[in-house]
């Protein structure tokens, strides 16, 4: 059985994918330049979602 693939980032996820504090991730949120719903304590990201992150933070 293949494994089914998240359409979604835990905050955890972002942070230790991107090899910043969590805390920068809820910031982002928190300014409202990252997108996410919060389920229960967790914050969920949308994987489309920072993807648009990302190409807006890309440098020229």
């Amino acid at each position: 059985m293949k494994p089914k693939h998240k359409p979604y980032y835990t905050a955890r996820e972002l942070a230790d994918a991107l090899s910043v504090n969590i805390m920068t991730i809820y910031r982002y949120i928190n300014k409202k330049r990252l997108k996410a719903y919060k389920i229960g304590k967790e914050f969920r990201i949308e994987k489309a979602e920072f993807d648009r992150f990302m190409q807006k933070a890309k440098l020229k």
